[in-house]
């Protein structure tokens, strides 16, 4: 039944068959995992794990995990792709013995099945390592999901993160955009306090619209009133060159604050009408500032 694991139209059942079989099935499971050639494809590993989970091998799943992969770009992939599947597994254990395997792996190695195993166990000390998680393009998503779970526990660093752009005094890299974009995205989530916002009001003015969009969206929902004054302006001036999913955003934003809002948008729809009609249809500024006005007459 283990050699069974090699065939790709036979390994999946015979996880089942091998499962059913008990504490037996254990030890040469061990030795095909631990002991077997490496190789490009993974499904024959990647079952072995899930039958040795099955069984409550936890301790073969450590040994393999705390073994060195291969050098070999191409055996390293697959390699990964059954790392990733054991370190999932162990949301099956969610015990103190788990939980400081996987801080420990946190502090050696990034991967999104780790991430993942996390955020189920819901682990505030592996914050730190989530938010690092954020700047790495294949482990953001689950990292995005992970600290969404762990709420209001991990708002401080998430606003922390919001706010530290890296390098501090150089052009910033894209993974720590990102990873602020990101960090953005769950705070929008999970909310803030009012007493979070002196921390995220430099944002407003963040050159990322992105970022400052969000920010704004942000101070609606929480309801912070101070917001307005560099909020109105900075909606004002991004309504042109945001992207097209942060539109709606741009415009509920204006529109909550409409009472303040109006005399400016009826300044920059008056100054942009004074433009030919050809240059009109092309303003996506003018259309969306209508647009608000349009919503607000009706709202009222």
């Amino acid at each position: 039944m283990v050699a069974a694991l090699e065939s790709l139209l036979d390994g999946e059942g015979a996880v089942t068959a091998l499962v059913a079989m008990g504490e037996k099935a254990v030890a040469p499971l061990s030795r095909f995992l631990l002991d077997g050639r490496p190789g490009v494809v993974f499904q024959p590993k990647m079952w072995a794990v899930q039958a040795l989970a099955a069984l409550g091998a936890r301790h073969v799943l450590m040994e393999y995990l705390d073994s060195t992969p291969p050098d070999d770009p191409q055996l390293r992939y697959a390699e990964e792709a059954v790392r990733n599947t054991a370190l999932r597994e162990f949301a099956r254990w969610p015990d103190p013995v788990t939980q400081a395997f996987l801080l420990e792996m946190s502090r050696r190695v990034m991967l999104p099945g780790l991430v993942e195993a996390l955020g189920r166990l819901r682990l505030a000390e592996a914050i730190p390592f989530l938010d690092r998680a954020l700047e790495d393009d294949v482990c953001r998503p689950p990292a995005e999901t992970a600290l969404a779970f762990l709420g209001p526990p991990a708002r401080a660093a998430l606003i922390l993160s919001a706010a530290n752009r890296l390098p501090r005094f150089e052009p910033e890299t894209p993974s720590s955009l990102r990873r602020r974009q990101a960090a953005i995205r769950i705070l929008s989530e999970i909310g803030i306090e009012p007493e979070d916002w002196p921390a995220l009001e430099p944002l407003l003015r963040d050159e990322d619209p992105e970022i400052a969009v969000r920010i704004c969206s942000l101070a609606v929902k929480t309801n912070i009133v101070e917001a307005q004054d560099q909020g109105i302006p900075r909606l004002i001036e991004l309504s042109g060159v945001t992207p097209w999913y942060l539109n709606e955003d741009v415009v509920q934003c204006l529109l909550a604050w409409r009472g303040r809002a109006w005399p400016a948008m009826e300044r920059e729809v008056e100054q942009r009408l004074r433009a030919p009609k050809v240059y009109q249809v092309q303003d996506q500024t003018l259309r969306l500032l209508r647009r608000v006005m349009r919503l607000a007459r009706d709202a009222q």
